[in-house]
């Protein structure tokens, strides 16, 4: 059963876990299983309320965001492999491989396709940055809804920073932002009410249908 001290329990330690993508190594893996935690609240809360698109929002902004990160990263993948492919070059330790460019094989012609690179690098980013606001517009209408619901209104907070976060990251300065959108989803999950303090959306009411009618004696 849909449960709000358990939505508050796996949002605040998956939001927390969120905030560790700056651990260097694990940080990744550790924000990945935040998000789906962070989604297995976002769950309890919609089946407590009685509003499924809580959920569908949530899960959409998911489902884009990592479609949108691993097209960026195919897409710069891509790039860099035919670079090296195209001058002869490998990606790993030894005399012929990208470590060994420097500024003088690239100004002395030695290497081609440097500007496919590049545009090939800002495809991906580019491309990567538009999930991302795509990905955030869905995450604020789900969060937006939980704020109404539960009256929280640090989760609309949290997401508009996240919207803004990931416009601005094009100029760098949204990843400050998105740090900060998360300090407040903490704080969000974290100020979510008891079951006790939320009343539950009524049960339909189902009508029973008519008696038969009565046949004649």
């Amino acid at each position: 059963m849909a449960s709000l001290s358990t939505a508050r329990t796996f949002g605040g330690i998956g939001s927390i876990m969120v905030l560790l993508f700056v651990v260097p190594g694990v940080g990744s893996i550790l924000s990945i299983i935040g998000w789906i935690l962070v989604l297995v609240a976002v769950d309890n809360i919609a089946g407590f309320v009685g509003d499924r698109s809580i959920f569908k929002d949530a899960l959409v902004a998911g489902v884009v965001a990592i479609v949108g990160i691993a097209a960026g990263v195919l897409v710069i993948l891509a790039s860099v492999l035919r670079f090296a492919r195209d001058n002869g070059l490998t990606l790993v330790s030894g005399p012929h491989s990208l470590r060994t460019l420097n500024a003088t094989s690239f100004s002395s012609g030695q290497v081609a396709g440097v500007g496919a690179l590049l545009v090939g690098s800002v495809l991906g980013l580019v491309l990567l940055w538009i999930f991302f606001v795509v990905s955030a517009i869905f995450l604020r209408r789900s969060f937006a809804k939980i704020g109404s619901r539960l009256n929280v209104k640090m989760f609309a907070t949290a997401a508009l920073l996240y919207l803004v976060g990931a416009a601005l990251t094009i100029v760098l300065v949204g990843f400050v932002v998105t740090f900060v959108a998360d300090i407040l989803m903490v704080i969000a999950f974290f100020s979510m009410p008891d079951d006790t303090m939320v009343e539950p959306p009524p049960r339909p009411m189902t009508i029973p249908p008519p008696p038969p009618p009565v046949a004649p004696a």
